[in-house]
């Protein structure tokens, strides 16, 4: 179709893949928003739920912990369980990120957005 313009044929397949791609990333952008992940600390005394885009949206702290003078203790678990859980949002979007690069024929490993 496009033979007789040399490399401009290529940039045309390259802007149709681009504009795939943007449409693609701002459906999982918009997924990530829907999939919960759960950190936890204490072995599962604190639980901190947030979307794969690291949005905190629950906390769950079991009444046990609240002991005296552990105020420390207690902060410090919150704490560990929110890290858990925006390692694990992080880990997830980037999980999905590959999906979405490896669908696109994109080396594995490359970092989206540039």
């Amino acid at each position: 179709m496009l033979k007789g313009l040399g490399g401009l044929g290529d940039m045309a397949g390259m802007m149709k893949k681009a504009q795939e791609m943007q449409t693609k990333m701002a459906e999982m952008q918009e997924d990530l928003q829907n999939v919960m992940v759960t950190g936890e600390s204490g072995a599962g005394l604190v639980k901190a739920t947030a979307t794969a885009k690291g949005e905190l949206t629950a906390l769950d702290i079991d009444p046990s912990i609240f002991n005296g003078d552990d105020k420390e203790v207690v902060e410090d678990l919150i704490l560990a369980a929110i890290k858990d859980a925006q390692v694990k949002a992080s880990e997830k979007a980037q999980e999905e990120m590959g999906k979405l690069t490896e669908g696109l024929g994109l080396p594995a490993g490359m970092k989206l957005p540039f």
